[in-house]
């Protein structure tokens, strides 16, 4: 028998830095199709299950926050600090994303800021500069994004959507820092934003684990 447990990962960071285009590589390794780009836009959040071992399995429950992360982009203050705590709850894990050919790495460092002040301290973080197909044209360099991870404790890849360079590895660090036994979440009761309770194990037959 094989052990799967869920966890929630959300992607946060501006518009235009490829965050959907990261989750339909890895979640579909292709990103040829327009109408499936289009499918994974509009979608809430998607699955993808990752093999650690013969007996174990992470499924990575993905909250793509696009269409709201852009009309939170347009927000400050109590406008973006009320929708930012819909995204947060109950995560596991984040995936913060910048785009490495433009000015959107101090945005990136805003989203990292707010969920560091928003999110369960156990909440894993991963930094990642997306484009890495277009770097002659690089805005921020990769030493710049590694100092700024390591001085708030974060993980950090970058990674190409389009190419698929890094894009599973990454996904696959994130599953190697997650406790396979994570702690109960908070009820999410007396809302009705409350979103599912994340870290649940179930085992299925081991003929399959996809």
């Amino acid at each position: 028998m094989s052990r799967t447990t869920s966890f929630k990962l959300v992607l946060l960071g501006e518009s235009a830095v490829g965050k959907s285009s990261l989750v339909l590589r890895f979640v579909r390794s292709r990103l040829s199709d327009e109408r499936a780009l289009a499918d994974v836009v509009a979608a809430a959040f998607l699955t993808q299950t990752v093999k650690l071992d013969e007996t174990t399995n992470i499924k990575f429950e993905i909250w793509d926050t696009t269409k709201d992360c852009v009309v939170a982009d347009t927000y400050v203050g109590a406008g973006y600090k009320s929708l930012a705590p819909i995204y947060f709850r109950n995560s596991n894990a984040a995936v913060i994303v910048y785009d490495i050919t433009q000015t959107s790495f101090e945005k990136a460092k805003s989203w990292v800021r707010e969920l560091q002040r928003q999110a369960d301290p156990s909440t894993i973080i991963m930094l990642v500069g997306n484009k890495l197909d277009l770097a002659s044209a690089r805005k921020t360099t990769t030493e710049l994004g590694q100092r700024f991870a390591e001085e708030e404790g974060l993980l950090f890849a970058e990674a190409s959507a389009k190419t698929g360079e890094g894009v599973q590895e990454l996904f696959m660090e994130i599953a190697k820092k997650l406790p396979l036994a994570p702690p109960p979440q908070r009820s999410t009761q007396g809302g009705k934003n409350g979103v599912k309770v994340q870290g649940q194990t179930t085992e299925i037959p081991s003929a399959c684990s996809c």
